[in-house]
């Protein structure tokens, strides 16, 4: 087992814009993946699968639903406090993140801002302790970058919907209890419905053969006229915006979370270079390695600078989708290329399991791709500044 050296990294003092209880909520989510997480994650990488016995102690920590109110059972915390959970997360492992982000703006949102409030009591407590597990149903086997085209649909058989289509690439679904999936009606009107384990005809086969989330499970969703309860349909909101919205909440933590991988990688190589000794002194004290590191940092400083004004303005009700694009796409890419250049700091050991930077890399290769792609972000960005919409 790994023993978690991690030291943060706070170049810029951001714990001074830090509440108390923001210091708090990073401190246990930290203490708990050191102890929990940390020394058992490559082993369960190698193996390909999820180690689901932490679940009750992500609930435990908060990281199912922070935001939501603690009538619903979430921990009613702000904007901030939920991106730092999933920054502590990532930290250990973009997997870890995923099923936390998951469960958080992909299921538990849309129930809490679209649903019911019998769905939200039925619900919410459930998956903000982690007994129950939820999953997304958006992207499918020819829509990804454009869902409005998906083919899933369902019709109104008096007392039931009867739902048919797939979806591809869902992260928790081989074994969620619960799927949020995003269909069409007859008039080609998007709606949300909630598909629950069990009900005749969904099925959630695995995809197995993935280099990437390999601490993941993810899976399909399979519909063959599963019927649907008429008061699992998501009342609140209908059309593409309400899983765009759902899509916002989830990229805003992926912002925060990218941080997380970028900092374990540069804290690992600024401690490697230190340790590694080459020509009669530690590689640390070479111009070309301190010009690796030095960059490292600063690209870290200016993510937590965007993403910590990205988070108040989030938390005002203020943040744009664009804005929001704007953090996932230049966080995730400073974090792939940190991570691939403390690759190179570590080299021949970069390569192995006793360092945590070839499996940050790899997951941040899904990262980079998933829930908008690092082109379809920047599009996204060229289509607010100009007015002129580059993907329709």
């Amino acid at each position: 087992m790994r023993t978690d050296q991690f030291q943060s990294h706070d170049y810029y003092l951001m714990d001074e814009l830090l509440t108390e209880e923001h210091k708090l909520v990073r401190d246990t989510a930290r203490a708990w993946v050191k102890r929990e997480v940390s020394p058992i994650i490559e082993d369960y990488y190698e193996q390909g699968k999820f180690p689901k016995q932490l679940i009750p102690g992500l609930g435990e920590i908060g990281a199912f639903g922070p935001y939501i109110p603690e009538e619903y059972g979430g921990a009613g915390m702000d904007q901030i406090a939920y991106g730092i959970i999933m920054q502590e997360l990532e930290r250990c492992d973009s997997g870890l993140r995923s099923t936390a982000s998951v469960q958080s703006s992909l299921v538990m949102y849309p129930i809490y801002k679209f649903g019911s409030e019998e769905q939200r009591k039925k619900y919410l407590p459930k998956l903000a302790s982690g007994e129950m597990i939820g999953c997304f149903g958006l992207t499918e086997p020819d829509h990804g970058s454009n869902p409005g085209g998906m083919l899933s649909n369902f019709k109104d058989m008096g007392d039931h919907y009867l739902l048919n289509g797939s979806k591809m690439w869902i992260s928790n679904s081989p074994f969620a209890d619960i799927a949020v999936v995003w269909a069409k009606n007859e008039e080609g009107r998007i709606h949300g419905l909630i598909v629950e384990r069990g009900m005749e005809g969904f099925t959630t086969p695995e995809i197995k053969g993935k280099w990437s989330l390999r601490a993941s499970d993810t899976g399909e969703l399979v519909f063959d006229n599963v019927k649907v309860p008429k008061e699992n349909l998501l009342p609140g909101k209908s059309g593409l915006g309400a899983p765009l919205m759902c899509l916002d909440s989830a990229r805003y933590g992926i912002a925060w979370g990218a941080i997380g991988a970028a900092l374990d990688c540069y804290d690992s190589a600024l401690r490697y270079s230190k340790e590694r000794q080459q020509f009669g002194k530690p590689i640390a004290a070479f111009q070309l390695q301190q010009k690796k590191l030095a960059e490292m940092i600063t690209e870290i400083t200016k993510a937590q600078l965007l993403t910590f004004r990205l988070g108040q303005l989030r938390e005002e009700g203020r943040a744009t989708t664009a804005q929001i694009s704007m953090a996932k796409r230049n966080n995730v890419n400073m974090a792939i290329e940190i991570a691939r250049e403390a690759r190179q700091i570590h080299g021949g050991m970069g390569i192995t399991n006793e360092y945590p930077i070839m499996r940050h890399m790899m997951n941040l290769e899904s990262v980079i791709t998933y829930e908008g792609t690092h082109d379809i972000h920047l599009l996204i960005t060229g289509h607010d500044i100009t007015g002129e919409a580059a993907f329709k």
